[in-house]
């Protein structure tokens, strides 16, 4: 299905900075009537300013709090209730992880991670339905990631979290396509961004920022050419394409590559 961002109503997630910031930007240069949300209030702030300077009058809105709190997930949809009426586009992108050996990590941090990267989007997909079924072809975008597809030692809860996405969203897909909402899911490697600043836990000692990281332009930029086009699943990089093709093929082979790495 070919889709127009022009007049879209879309709620963006983990607007506040890297991919999400970007994005927010891409689609305000598109058309689209926007609702940005993340923890931090005064970057949403400086994003909506920036988007209004470069875009006067232009309709985006912002509500700053916890994608995880029950109450504030609601508070989003009676907003776009409010506001619009309906919504065209969810993007779940609201995103944290965690890095180091599972022997050394907590049942704390594991619940964490999965409110973040899996129940918070779920139960938002849950609630906005309604609004969803109202829009015009109207979209889900989860933000995933290819160790959603493979999996790498060292960030055990972060890939079971994107597994679980991934799987639901496989789910969904096909569930919804009688409703006439699309289903895409994005899958970036490493990406440019301050993830690694905001890890909630780093037991290692690794440096894990790459030079050869995905600059978020491309992302989001990769990402809104998925919107258009109605992709269902979108594996940016070829690095990570030929990740999962050899897990495919040769998933022992893949085994003992991720074995020689996590030593």
């Amino acid at each position: 299905m070919k889709r127009k961002i022009a007049d879209k109503t879309i709620l963006v997630t983990g607007a506040s900075s890297g991919i999400g910031r970007e994005l927010t930007q891409q689609l305000a240069r598109l058309g689209a009537r926007l609702l940005v949300t993340a923890r931090r209030g005064e970057l949403l702030d400086s994003l909506v300013c920036e988007v209004r300077q470069a875009h006067p009058d232009h309709d985006i809105q912002f509500l700053a709090g916890d994608i995880t709190d029950a109450d504030f997930r609601t508070s989003l949809m009676d907003h776009v209730q409010k506001h619009w009426g309906r919504l065209d586009g969810l993007v779940n992108n609201a995103g944290v992880g965690a890095l180091g050996r599972f022997a050394d990590s907590t049942p704390a941090t594991l619940r964490q991670v999965m409110e973040v990267n899996f129940f918070a989007p779920v139960e938002l997909i849950r609630l906005a339905l309604p609004l969803l079924q109202l829009g015009q072809q109207p979209i889900i975008v989860n933000m995933g990631s290819v160790l959603g597809h493979r999996a790498v030692p060292l960030k055990s809860e972060y890939c079971a979290s994107k597994f679980a996405l991934h799987g639901l969203s496989d789910s969904l897909r096909a569930e919804l396509a009688p409703l006439g909402i699309d289903l895409t899911m994005i899958s970036p490697s490493t990406t440019d961004s301050d993830f690694f600043d905001h890890a909630i836990q780093d037991t290692t000692q690794k440096k894990w920022k790459s030079a050869r990281a995905s600059p978020v332009k491309r992302v989001a930029t990769a990402t809104i050419r998925a919107m258009t086009k109605g992709s269902h699943d979108v594996i940016l990089t070829l690095g990570g394409k030929s990740l999962v093709l050899l897990d495919r093929l040769a998933p022992t082979l893949a085994d003992h590559a991720m074995q020689r790495w996590a030593q």
